[in-house]
């Protein structure tokens, strides 16, 4: 992926991001419009997120990793920077610049299709402990998820299973599992079902940050080796294990 040129993987993780806050925000007006249900709004806008995101991810994965979200690239260079395996410094700026970028043009598409202003400021404030809580809630989940599927060797599953996480986290958290800070920036550009006002955006960034931080260390803890090496310990016999631990 590191030989695909920059310019090249920016434009995936713009394009990409684009989609799926298009797919995010479209999909909660079209639920606004049809129904006047909490619950099957939900579940309209979650069931189209899960089958967006993990399409996205299969499309874009091979080209920049399908990150489209700046803690997935952040957690991607600090686990790969010594041995240079992750993003450099560079590709990161690069990364979180498209993606934001992409997330604003996601929401301004999906307005314009339902015949709505291209940017209006979501009027909808999601602010308190409870919900900055469950930010970190789901963007530690999603982190684990990720790397804990690549260091088992288990990559091929990812748009499924990301997908999947997202999905339930959409029904276990109180915030309704952003779990992404470009995303959430585009989602106050649109003043509709899926937005957050401006003012509540400060909020759940850092509470994604800290997310990130935590699924570091408990990375640390259950995953701390690639899929070579977990091989390698999986098979090797109980002595062998315990002398490459020693």
């Amino acid at each position: 992926m590191r030989m695909t040129a920059l310019w090249r993987r920016a434009a995936a993780e713009f394009v990409g991001t684009a989609a799926l806050v298009t797919t995010v925000v479209g999909s909660g007006i079209m639920a606004q419009t049809l129904s006047t249900d909490g619950a099957v709004r939900l579940l309209a806008n979650s069931t189209a997120t899960v089958f967006g995101l993990a399409v996205l991810i299969a499309v874009f994965g091979p080209i920049s990793g399908a990150h489209f979200n700046p803690v997935v690239s952040l957690a991607d260079w600090w686990l790969g920077r010594r041995t240079r395996t992750g993003l450099a410094i560079p590709d990161v700026g690069g990364y979180v610049a498209a993606q934001t970028g992409g997330a604003i043009a996601g929401a301004i598409i999906a307005n314009l299709m339902f015949d709505l202003p291209a940017i209006a400021w979501s009027q909808t404030i999601r602010s308190g402990a409870h919900l900055w809580f469950a930010e970190i809630v789901a963007t530690t989940g999603l982190v684990v998820v990720i790397v804990g599927l690549v260091r088992t060797g288990k990559a091929a599953i990812i748009p499924a299973a990301v997908g999947a996480y997202i999905g339930a986290a959409y029904w276990f958290t109180s915030s309704t599992s952003f779990a992404n800070p470009a995303v959430t920036i585009g989602r106050a550009f649109t003043d509709t079902y899926a937005g957050i006002a401006p003012g509540s955006v400060a909020g759940f960034v850092a509470a994604q940050a800290i997310g990130m931080v935590a699924a570091l260390g408990l990375i640390a803890v259950c995953y701390p080796v690639g899929p070579a090496e977990t091989a390698v310990m999986t098979n090797a016999a109980p002595e062998e294990r315990q002398a490459q631990h020693a």
